[in-house]
């Protein structure tokens, strides 16, 4: 399966990939992705059986325009041929790189998505961008017999994980709330003062408050840190990916922008608020309610120059859901905050 994509790609690529075992129980699955998947997934519980790191490819995990190493590829698709696949599955968008890359593996029988500028595979379905992307998938897996047993996405929680958490934020009595300011777009991005203000309310009422991001994050977070009253806990690049799913996992809720890690705490139990922007929601929000809730920002032109944004990108960077309200973000979270924990997964 190919599918080499950022962190909420994999996430929502995990009931496709449940529906693969189920039809498949005795093939071995290999997952041609990224060199952090590996790491992710190994010696943890899961339907891949290894992944397998793409090299640098055009419009396969890298930009259109990305630099390739051609003996590197070269030797790359010499190894996967090697292995004589069966299947190989495309799962990495519309197809206009991915399936070429994959028609290359030389697989028995190909199959997955196509958009309108993409080459044909043995068999395919159209590939229409405003679509959930975890149906999508589970769409696309249809194609080889793989039927759904999941909607949800699940990720195995170890104890290494948590036993990383647990050395960075001590397990409280208190409910634990982690907040996730970042986002590779930033037009996704919530104003860094209202994440403040929000994570002054939840200590207010009685959580202990982490706000999560990157190395490359850590003035984002200093400046919520800096900004909030009341104490809080600076989590900027202290913890691996194994390390926050065992964070994450032990969370009451997760207050996060459309972005990775709030796709990855929906996959290991926690509850979550999703700050969306309007036809993002419908692509990457959770199919579920009972846990997982959402603040949504109605926008449609650029706040700069006033194009519409439905079909198209102007060039401008402005947040597109600085309109949604503390207020808005806020009541879902107090509602999953007071939840009976007997609804959490264990």
């Amino acid at each position: 399966m190919l599918r080499a994509g950022a962190l909420g790609d994999l996430v929502f690529a995990l009931p496709a990939l449940d529906a693969l075992r189920d039809a498949y129980p005795d093939a071995e699955i290999v997952l041609l992705g990224k060199p952090w998947m590996a790491e992710l997934l190994c010696e943890r519980p899961s339907p891949v059986d290894r992944v397998v790191p793409v090299p640098v490819a055009r419009g396969v995990g890298a930009p259109a325009d990305a630099v390739e190493d051609a003996r590197a590829l070269d030797a790359f698709f010499a190894a996967m041929r090697d292995l004589r696949f069966d299947l190989a599955l495309q799962l990495h968008g519309g197809g206009r790189h991915s399936n070429p890359f994959v028609l290359k593996l030389r697989a028995r029988v190909t199959a997955g998505m196509r958009a309108a500028d993409a080459p044909a595979l043995d068999r395919t379905m159209p590939y229409v961008y405003q679509q959930n992307e975890r149906l999508r998938l589970l769409e696309a897996v249809a194609l080889v017999g793989a039927i759904p047993v999941t909607l949800a996405p699940r990720l195995a929680v170890t104890p290494r994980d948590l036993a990383e958490a647990d050395a960075v934020v001590p397990p409280s009595a208190a409910p634990l709330v982690v907040l996730q300011p970042g986002s590779s777009d930033a037009r996704r991005r919530w104003p860094p003062e209202q994440f403040a203000l929000l994570g002054d309310a939840l200590v207010t009422a009685g959580a202990v408050v982490a706000i999560n991001g990157t190395r490359d994050e850590a003035d984002l977070v200093r400046t919520i840190h800096g900004a909030m009253q009341r104490e809080a806990i600076d989590l900027a690049g202290r913890l691996s990916l194994a390390g926050l799913a065992g964070l994450l996992s032990r969370a009451r809720v997760v207050v996060s922008n459309d972005t990775g890690p709030l796709f990855l705490a929906e996959a290991v139990g926690a509850a979550t608020v999703g700050i969306f922007w309007l036809t993002n929601l419908a692509m990457d929000g959770s199919l579920f309610r009972t846990r997982h809730r959402y603040a949504l920002a109605t926008r449609v032109a650029c706040p700069v120059c006033g194009r519409l944004q439905i079909d198209e990108r102007c060039e401008h960077d402005p947040s597109f859901v600085a309109e949604v309200t503390v207020d808005e973000v806020l009541a879902p979270a107090l509602e999953l905050l007071a939840s009976d924990a007997t609804f959490r997964r264990k």
